[in-house]
């Protein structure tokens, strides 16, 4: 069965989007245990503006989504949505990362490519309501989230998962920094089961 990327997407955060091409492998899919993780080499989002705010010593919110159709525009069958906020040291020229949610959990002292690698290794979507013969197509989104409107997607209570959920229903802004990958067709039963723990993330 052939795996296709179709495309990434990126909107520039000021000026008019910009779309970024890249190969036909730079979504990689991979079934780790009961859940599949997804990593894009390629993808490199500690950049351009929000790269700018990290080194003015503000810190940076990622929202993203890892989500399942059986085909190309077919409803979300299953999704795992994730927030990132990273910051910057100076000194060190290193970024950390802390993934916020039931599972907080915070990294430091990472490379621009290991910290977008560590957020994209932290999402995890269960395969459990997946048939193991039947082909699927997994997508990736991720958006910066915008400095004056943190989308109430942060309460007293903490993360609200259902209003993460609806950011994903609706279009990005025309001025938010944004990306989008769509690979398949794939199969569970075509994947290759790693051990759990066997990486990061």
């Amino acid at each position: 069965m052939k795996n296709v990327t179709r495309r990434w997407w990126l909107a520039a955060s000021f000026g008019a989007p910009l779309a970024l091409g890249l190969s036909a492998q730079s979504l990689k899919v991979r079934l780790d245990g009961d859940d599949l993780r997804v990593g894009a080499p390629q993808l490199n989002f500690l950049t351009g503006p929000s790269l700018e705010r990290l080194k003015d010593g503000a810190t940076v919110v990622f929202l993203a989504q890892l989500s399942v159709g059986s085909e190309v525009n077919a409803p979300v069958i299953k999704r795992a949505v994730e927030r990132f906020v990273v910051s910057y040291d100076l000194w060190e020229e290193k970024f950390s990362v802390t993934k916020t949610g039931y599972e907080r959990r915070t990294v430091s002292h990472l490379s621009s490519s290991a910290a977008e690698a560590w957020c994209l290794g932290s999402l995890a979507l269960g395969i459990s309501g997946i048939a193991p013969h039947k082909p699927f197509w997994i997508k990736l989104e991720l958006r910066a989230e915008e400095p004056r409107d943190p989308s109430g997607v942060v309460g007293e209570s903490g993360i609200d998962l259902t209003r993460l959920i609806e950011i994903f229903s609706n279009p990005a802004r025309a001025q938010q920094a944004h990306w989008e990958a769509l690979a398949g067709p794939f199969r569970l039963e075509d994947l290759k089961r790693e051990r759990r723990g066997s990486r990061s993330g």
